[in-house]
Parts: C-alpha cells; sequence; structure tokens
C-alpha cells in the first residue's frame, strides 16, 4: 500500500474528533545495511544418470537443488551422509509445483525444490534417466548445523520456541490463534523480499510439504526457513519465500511470507492459485511417513484460524480460475474454473506430488477436524456506502457560504455463514501501512462503530480528504459473545474526495 500523508485533523475515531499525534506512514527502515548471510553457489555436474553420483560440499552448506535443462522427464533421487557417517534416506531431487504466477523465461532451467542437508559434506544423486547439464544450486548459511540422524524428541521444542518472539496480532477467529513465531525470528541478517507485498483473498487454504528430510532438530528450523527463503528468492528469482506459514515437526507455526499474518498475502506456493489462497507447508516430507501428532493438532488450528478469520468455511468446495500467468504449473488450463476443497493438498490443483501421500492421506481427517474446531465463523465485509441523491437546495443568499460537502461514508457489514446478520458487533475501521517490503505492517484505528439489526455499520471516510496518496482501509471485528474475530478484504480510499473503490484480485501494498 502506498504512503499516505494524513493530518491529524483529518483522522477521525467514531466521527468525535481528531486521533492525535497518529500519522500513517511506513515505520522508518532500521538504521545501517543488514548483511545478508546467506550465500548461493553452483556445482557442475554435466549429464547425471546410471550409477549413483557422490559430490562433495564445501562448508555450511545448509539447502541444494537440483536444476537440469529442459526437455528431460526427472526422477532424480538425492540423499546425504549424516553426522552419524551413514547414508540418509533417498529423497526426490526433481519435485516441483510450487511457484508464483509469472514463472521463469521460456528455455530456463527445470528445477527441483530446495532440499535441507544441514552442513552435511558429502551426497549422492541418481537419476534413472539421463539429465543433461545437470548441476547443484546451494544455499550457504553458517549457522545451519549438522543433520541429524533421526528426529529428536518433541520436548526439544520448548527451549527453542523460549527465546523466539511471536508475530501481532493476536485475533481470536477459529479455535483460538495460535502462536505464530514472527518472521523476524529466523529472517534477521537476510536480505528484504524483492518487493512489497500484493493482497488477495483467502478461498482456498493450500497444504504442502517441504520435502526435506524429517532428520532436524529444533534449533535448525531457523536456519532451514532462511536457506529456503534464499532459494527461492536468489536461486528462483521469486520476491520471498513462496509459503505464507511453515509447520514444523514440533508443533511450531512459523510466518513465512512477509505482509502480515492476518492478510490475504499473495504467496508464490500454488501456481495459478496464489491469488484466491494461503499455503501452509509442514517442514519434511511425508510420501510415506505421516506427520508428527504436533504437526497435526498444530495445522489444524492454524487453518481453523485463518479460515474462519477470513470468514471461509472448512468444509465445502470453492471455484478459483485458474490465472493464466501461473498455468504452466497447473494441472488445469489457463481461465479454467476449479471446484477445490477449501482445505486442499497442493496436488489437487497443480503437476506435483505435494503434500506426499502420506499427509495427502490425512487431509480428509483433518477437515473434519477443522471443521469441529472452527465454530461458526463471522463474515466482514466493507464497501463504499451507497449514494442517495441529495435533494435540491434552497437558492442561497450572495452573502452565505457555501455549504460543506458530504462527508462520504463506508459501511461494513457482518453475517455469519448462512447469511443471519450479526447485530451489536464492534467494528473498527484500520489503515494498513507497509515498510521493509511487507516486514513492517502496521494497522491505525480510523473508526469504529455498531452494527445494527441488519449487521451494517456506517463510517465516516472523510480521513481521505487530507490524504496525498490513496489508502488501503479494512473492517475488523475484533470478536465477541457473538463470534469470533473477522477481517474484511481491504478498499481503496482515493484522496480525490474520498472516492472510494473495491480492492481489485490483488491489491498491492506499494
Amino acid at each position: 500500500m502506498g504512503e499516505a500523508q494524513i493530518t491529524r485533523r483529518s483522522l477521525l475515531l467514531a466521527g468525535t474528533g481528531a486521533l492525535a499525534g497518529l500519522a500513517l506512514r511506513p515505520v522508518a527502515a532500521l538504521a545501517g545495511a543488514v548483511q545478508d548471510r546467506t550465500q548461493t553457489g553452483t556445482i557442475e555436474l554435466g549429464t547425471l544418470a546410471g550409477a549413483p553420483r557422490t559430490v562433495a560440499l564445501p562448508a555450511g552448506v545448509a539447502v541444494v537443488g537440483l536444476q537440469w535443462d529442459r526437455g528431460a522427464h526427472a526422477a532424480a533421487r538425492l540423499r546425504v551422509r549424516l553426522a552419524s557417517g551413514a547414508w540418509g534416506p533417498w529423497t526426490a531431487a526433481a519435485a516441483q509445483g510450487h511457484g508464483p504466477e509469472a514463472p521463469g523465461p521460456d528455455g530456463a532451467a527445470e528445477s527441483g525444490e530446495p532440499l535441507w542437508v544441514g552442513g552435511a559434506r558429502e551426497l549422492q544423486l541418481r537419476s534413472p534417466v539421463a539429465l543433461a547439464g545437470a548441476r547443484l544450486r546451494y544455499v550457504r548459511d553458517h549457522r545451519a548445523g549438522a543433520l541429524a540422524s533421526s528426529a529428536p524428541p518433541a520436548g526439544e521444542s520448548a527451549a527453542a520456541a523460549s527465546a523466539l518472539a511471536l508475530a501481532q496480532p493476536v485475533l481470536g477467529a477459529g479455535a483460538g490463534q495460535p502462536p505464530i513465531i514472527a518472521r523476524a525470528a529466523w529472517a534477521t541478517g537476510t536480505k528484504l523480499p524483492r518487493v512489497a507485498p500484493a493482497y488477495g483473498q483467502v478461498k482456498v487454504a493450500f497444504v504442502h510439504h517441504t520435502e526435506n528430510p524429517n532428520g532436524y532438530r529444533a534449533a535448525d528450523v531457523p536456519a532451514m526457513l532462511r536457506a529456503i527463503y534464499a532459494f527461492h528468492r536468489d536461486v528462483n528469482g521469486w520476491n520471498d519465500i513462496g509459503y505464507n506459514f511453515v509447520v514444523d515437526l514440533f508443533g511450531r507455526v512459523f510466518e513465512a511470507r512477509a505482509g502480515g499474518i492476518d492478510e490475504p498475502v499473495v504467496g508464490a506456493h500454488a501456481g495459478g492459485y496464489n491469488l484466491a489462497s494461503t499455503g501452509v507447508a509442514v517442514l519434511g516430507s511425508f510420501s510415506g511417513t505421516p506427520i508428527s501428532p504436533a504437526a497435526r493438532t498444530t495445522l489444524q488450528r492454524l487453518l481453523a484460524w485463518k479460515l474462519a478469520l477470513h470468514g471461509v468455511s472448512a468444509q465445502g468446495r470453492a471455484v478459483i480460475r485458474v490465472n493464466p500467468a501461473g498455468s504452466v504449473f497447473s494441472r488445469y488450463p489457463a481461465r479454467a474454473r476449479v471446484s477445490l476443497p477449501r482445505i486442499a493438498g497442493h496436488r489437487d490443483a497443480d503437476s506435483t506430488n505435494c503434500p506426499g501421500n502420506a499427509l495427502y492421506g490425512e487431509l480428509p481427517a483433518i477437515r473434519g477436524a477443522v471443521a469441529s474446531m472452527s465454530g461458526q465463523p463471522v463474515i466482514a465485509t466493507l464497501a463504499a456506502a451507497p449514494a442517495s441523491a441529495p435533494a435540491a437546495p434552497p437558492p442561497a443568499a450572495p452573502e452565505a457560504p457555501p455549504a460543506p460537502a458530504a462527508v462520504p461514508m463506508l459501511v461494513a457489514m457482518l453475517k455469519r455463514l448462512d447469511g443471519t446478520p450479526l447485530a451489536g458487533g464492534q467494528i473498527v475501521l484500520q489503515a494498513r501501512t507497509v515498510a521493509r517490503r511487507g516486514e513492517l505492517v502496521t494497522r491505525t484505528a480510523l473508526a469504529q462503530g455498531t452494527t445494527d439489526a441488519e449487521g451494517r455499520c456506517l463510517l465516516p471516510a472523510s480521513f481521505a480528504a487530507g490524504a496525498a496518496r490513496a489508502l488501503w482501509v479494512r473492517a475488523l471485528y475484533p470478536g465477541g459473545p457473538a463470534g469470533g474475530a473477522a477481517v474484511s478484504r481491504a478498499v481503496r480510499v482515493a484522496p480525490v474526495a474520498g472516492a472510494v473503490t473495491p480492492a481489485p484480485a490483488s491489491a498491492p501494498s506499494g
């Protein structure tokens, strides 16, 4: 969202007066340059085929990804030498399917997903078909530890999580918001996202896995996320890490893509469907192994919260039109209208095996559990109030001052999924301000009110009169006895005469 220069006098709270001391400007960037602690590199392999190829790695390699020239159907596998000296299990090295709406240019190399190797110094690759131009792209992170030989007990996560700051805000939708570890807890010392985030709509939640080996420690996870982010940004050329949220095997949730945990941030996790979805990845490989009980419990609670916050049922299906810009990833042609479960596996939409056979097989039970936890979500909407034709004013005396312009109004509405209006709900009109390309998101209260018997609440938009640039605002229902929290899609308030326009499919933030 663009910066909006708004005077104190133009900020109204419940239409009663100014909010002294508030200014809608992005938070200033942190002083001083931040040194990126991740580095990318390449190991050329030539043609990969036949017997397993052993490859030595530089010190401190966190993740690797296999690339090869277009034209070959890849089924390559990879394994690393563990800290114990034994070889770990074979993992798919050519899995694909995650991506943004605009994939790489024609003729670009094929690329598998980034795989965590955790500081290992040696790995092996094998492929049943010849892959020409094979190469390993890697990310080094000096904080990456050695890959463990087996998953440690879940109790290890307690100490690791205690020092990690939590993301804000906390909004009580669904079964309650789970603790979400802030992006700053893992992304410190990395580059900023390439651009400010875009905002779309949450109609579906996609469940993913990251295809990383499962034998990682709780203390490894921040380094894993940094390395995946560096791979997505600097190797794949994406704007940010692809996923909106990541859940680890210890049952912790991490804020991934920047832009606000409570916002409909457009990710790069399901090409063709990103504008209408949120993406949650479980950190690990689940082709033949189920996710841990802790991860499943947290995944269910996160899905119940996120869907309910945006007024979406966990049951039923949603129809999404395949975005032509990302249709190269899709199982369906561009512009096709695809019916998807509200909680979908990535493979339901795109040409991929994600989230693995084991996790995909758990999704029906996960949907049922999420539905039982979600309660009755509240739908919040925000739009320009219908303009009424004013009566013709009487002729004014020559000496009379001009009549003041009518104050433009916004109408917020609260209702349940069955259309029943929610009366007596407290509504807060908030402006969104984004800085550091989405890493800092602030919301300023501009007005507030209470819904009537029809679930409606009129809010003044006169704060736009003093703005130099357009402003993105939303309605927040913080929750109450009648239901859990809900947020509306943002609308754009233009600075000229307080004009209001609805949000496009992707509401830019800057």
